[in-house]
């Protein structure tokens, strides 16, 4: 599986970017979050986006993220019966990650059926299967200090791929962020091992 492509954008539209890495171009559909980071990054600068590889019979589709963080409820919300990539896609487009995990985290049906083509059984098929995935802590800590954000997301995502809970990683994670906000992302990392 791919985890980033990096290249020069040839061409981009709200729906997908096509990146330009060594002569080849590669077409990445991407949601409308990722299309407003893509757009501030300089003409002839590199682009840099995560990737998830849909294989079908027919094709085989990649869908392109910013950040981790995007792709990674992407990935969430695919697990979900009923939901595929380019519902995800839509969902991502129409809700900020924040906005996604403030509504799951509080049960929000409404908000969810507010996206195109998300009726009331997938909307709470969302929450039931996500609502212990993603929990979002009452404080607001990480909303003022990007360097904050950009640490606790590293943190996290290195968490849970060594196995440990997306809720127990985010409250450790949180807990550290508030007692010390210059920490770094290894000193985080080793710090919130000790207390899992």
């Amino acid at each position: 599986m791919y985890d980033y492509i990096t290249g020069r954008t040839a061409e981009l539209n709200p729906a997908f970017i096509v990146v330009d890495n060594n002569g080849i171009g590669f077409m990445i559909n991407i949601s409308l979050n990722t299309y407003n980071d893509v757009v501030k990054v300089q003409k002839d600068d590199n682009v840099k986006l995560f990737v998830y590889e849909a294989i079908r019979e027919d094709a085989h589709i990649l869908f392109g993220f910013s950040t981790k963080h995007e792709r990674e409820l992407f990935m969430l919300l695919i697990s979900v019966s009923g939901v595929g990539p380019n519902t995800a896609r839509v969902i991502l487009s129409t809700l900020t990650p924040s906005d996604l995990e403030q509504c799951i985290a509080t049960g929000n049906v409404g908000m969810l059926k507010s996206v195109k083509g998300i009726g009331g059984k997938t909307a709470q098929r969302i929450l039931v299967d996500l609502k212990d995935k993603i929990k979002v802590a009452s404080d607001t800590l990480l909303d003022s200090n990007n360097a904050n954000t950009a640490v606790y997301d590293e943190a996290l995502a290195a968490l849970m791929m060594l196995g440990f809970s997306q809720q127990m990683s985010q409250k450790a994670l949180k807990k550290l962020l508030k007692e010390d906000p210059s920490i770094g992302v290894e000193l985080a990392i080793k710090k919130a091992l000790k207390m899992m």
